[in-house]
């Protein structure tokens, strides 16, 4: 099973459009996740459209457009593994406890909202994601976006793809 990671597309804000790259792995995958701050109900709608599988949440800035349609937490089972996604999780120093604490059902936590990618494994197992922001790299070198295979319910291949800088 093949899984597309992503956060923060802020469109149209910080970018006209979604990466080509990032349009054809929608296309790919078996499951997209998309940690919040869509900013518009279109980049859902278009995500809606494009997907197999869409699993999102809002973040801190979807208004209530988006807030209606989706949910501050989701949990789903892909290919034998618990998943769970948010926006936020709070300071970098003490995440991995803090979220083993507050996701002790799940094996993966996929996050956003600070566009730095993130790849640690919390004592316990808790495995957690952070794609960064395929629009909006902040500090971060590249903009960002990750994929992963599910497969004999483990997670596997996870690869954080960096985006071609432009002017």
């Amino acid at each position: 099973m093949r899984l597309l990671l992503t956060s923060d597309t802020h469109l149209p804000r910080r970018a006209k459009r979604l990466p080509a790259s990032l349009l054809a792995e929608m296309d790919a995958a078996d499951v997209v996740f998309h940690a919040g701050d869509w900013v518009d109900t279109a980049t859902l709608d278009l995500f809606e459209a494009c997907t197999k599988r869409l699993v999102g949440v809002f973040g801190n800035n979807d208004g209530p457009e988006l807030r209606a349609r989706l949910s501050e937490v989701a949990r789903v089972e892909c290919g034998g593994l618990r998943f769970g996604v948010v926006h936020e999780t709070g300071a970098s120093q003490g995440r991995e406890a803090r979220c083993a604490a507050r996701f002790p059902d799940l094996d993966v936590l996929v996050f956003g909202h600070s566009h730095i990618p993130w790849d640690t494994t919390a004592p316990g197992g808790l495995r957690l994601l952070n794609p960064g922001s395929p629009t909006d790299r902040r500090r971060e070198p590249y903009c960002t976006y990750m994929t992963a295979e599910v497969s004999g319910g483990r997670l596997t291949d996870v690869r954080l793809h960096r985006l071609p800088r432009t002017a």
